[in-house]
């Protein structure tokens, strides 16, 4: 009979920590797709009419990008391997958005927002590959089942 694996610590904070910061994220994107007036106040209607612009393609990869994160920081607050395959999918969803944004229409993105989206956006690939990294290395150690 195979032996459980106890727990880490550090599952739980890095559980934790990223369920919030991905929470953050479904936020944004459920304030714009539903057009919630409030949240949408503090952009200017140029740059609230490029986010409804989006393709139904580069929606696609910002849902995935979104809710596989939300999704992976449960699972492995559950201790699921499958956080491995959400986290994935999150990553092949910013990867869609990017090549939209970045890839297809940069220059309206630097006249409309200027450099914060790619700073943001770098910072959201590190985290994004740090849990990837961080939860395929649980799952090999047997912590994630």
């Amino acid at each position: 009979m195979a032996e459980a694996v106890k727990t880490p610590w550090h599952i739980w904070v890095v559980g934790a920590v990223s369920l919030v910061w991905n929470a953050f994220g479904a936020l944004d994107y459920t304030m714009t797709k539903m057009g919630n007036a409030e949240y949408l106040a503090a952009f200017t209607p140029e740059q609230q009419a490029w986010f409804a612009s989006f393709p139904i393609w580069a929606n696609v990869g910002w849902a995935l990008g979104v809710w596989g994160s939300l999704l992976g920081s449960v699972l492995l607050l559950m201790r699921s391997r499958h956080a491995v395959t959400a986290f994935l999918i999150s990553l092949l969803g910013l990867a869609i958005s990017c090549i939209y944004q970045f890839g297809m229409h940069y220059a309206d993105l630097m006249r409309l927002f200027g450099s914060f989206p790619m700073i943001f956006t770098a910072v959201i690939w590190v985290v994004l590959i740090a849990l990837y990294l961080y939860a395929r290395a649980q799952a090999a150690k047997g912590v994630l089942r």
